[in-house]
């Protein structure tokens, strides 16, 4: 519903800027009467910085002259480096001689800058942007003229090209900070195949896919717009890659991943690849020493009271846990494990499962995502 109210009791005599308010409301008020108004084209487009009626507005006649400008907009007119009057020219003659080589002809800016379609569009100059929206006026099917409302953006438009530029270096440090680890791996996987001594080979190879796991994480930031990580992609290559250094043996081993993880901080999703890495691994090594079987990884994620609560299982159907286990006193894997799940704010058991097996449950408190 649209209502219009007016003050009769008011004595002042009304500005020339609320005088050209008054009569651009008349006509488009007859416009919706008439169903010319809102018009189909007429769609503002969702980028920041579309114009309103108080950031700038040019009255123009039905050939293109201006016939008002409001002090917003003469100054958005001054960043394009128009110094002279606007009042009583023509407003593509006017902006043509100051703006720079467009090419042959910008025909959307043209059409727009003389008011003869609903159109939005953005004007730029060499150090200034200027976002337009025309606005055709007509009556019983005539036109009489357009308004045009104007806006400078050329500080919105300068704060998001360094928002690009920021994400796009953020992306290269993590392309390079993954190409650095995935040297380092290769170097110690060199390193591993010159040892002759079978424990420091294992040793060497398990840091090799530790640095595996936290480079895979940083490939993943590298290819985002956002500073998040989509997890279910980097806990699929994690499982794979364990499965697949174990089925190089004799042992025929399986892994399957049920439910999503979603998308993580970067904090959480180092952490949390490590601690899935090192778990999967040891249910292949330690579960699985002669005979195949299943790691099956369960994730739940739910909302908690602060903060989104994060559940993991990963269970095997393996030999299950050797009497008298601790696994604060386990081998390294282990007290990587732990120290992990401190910095993810969690808690993680060990427990036995029948008729045999061994389920590791993991909850974390997943840090906030920043908007």
């Amino acid at each position: 519903m649209l209502s219009r109210h007016t003050n009769m009791a008011a004595m002042r005599t009304p500005s020339r800027l609320e005088v050209t308010y008054l009569a651009t409301a008349d006509a488009l008020a007859r416009m919706v009467a008439t169903g010319a108004f809102p018009h189909p084209q007429d769609t503002p487009t969702a980028t920041r910085g579309t114009p309103r009626v108080g950031d700038g507005v040019l009255r123009l006649d039905a050939d293109g002259v201006v016939r008002y400008a409001s002090p917003n907009a003469v100054s958005a007119m001054n960043r394009l480096r128009y110094v002279g009057p606007i009042v009583g020219v023509r407003l593509t003659a006017a902006l043509g001689e100051v703006l720079p080589d467009r090419g042959p002809v910008d025909e959307e800016l043209m059409v727009t800058l003389s008011g003869k379609v609903f159109w939005q569009t953005e004007i730029q100059s060499r150090s200034a942007y200027v976002a337009v929206r025309s606005i055709p006026l007509s009556e019983n099917g005539r036109r009489i003229g357009a308004v045009l409302l104007v806006r400078d953006v050329s500080e919105l438009r300068r704060r998001e090209r360094e928002l690009l530029t920021k994400d796009a270096t953020i992306r290269e440090i993590h392309h390079r900070v993954k190409n650095n680890l995935q040297t380092v791996a290769a170097v110690l996987r060199l390193e591993a195949r010159r040892l002759q001594d079978p424990s420091a080979r294992m040793a060497l190879e398990n840091a090799v896919r530790r640095v595996g796991t936290i480079a895979t994480v940083h490939e993943t930031l590298s290819f985002g717009l956002q500073e998040t990580v989509p997890f279910d992609d980097v806990a699929s290559r994690t499982v794979r890659q364990a499965i697949d250094l174990a089925n190089r043996t004799e042992t025929r081993v399986r892994g399957e991943v049920i439910g999503q993880f979603g998308t993580l901080t970067p904090e959480d999703a180092t952490s949390l690849a490590m601690v899935l890495a090192e778990l999967v691994q040891n249910a292949v090594e330690h579960g699985f020493k002669h005979d195949g079987g299943t790691v099956t990884v369960r994730v739940d994620r739910r909302p908690g009271p602060d903060e989104e609560i994060l559940t993991l299982d990963v269970q095997d159907d393996g030999a299950g846990l050797p009497e008298g286990f601790e696994p604060g006193k386990g081998g390294l894997g282990n007290q990587i494990v732990l120290s992990l799940v401190q910095d993810l704010r969690g808690t993680i058991r060990w427990e036995r499962v029948e008729p045999h097996g061994t389920r590791v449950r993991l909850t974390a408190q997943l840090r906030a995502i920043r908007r």
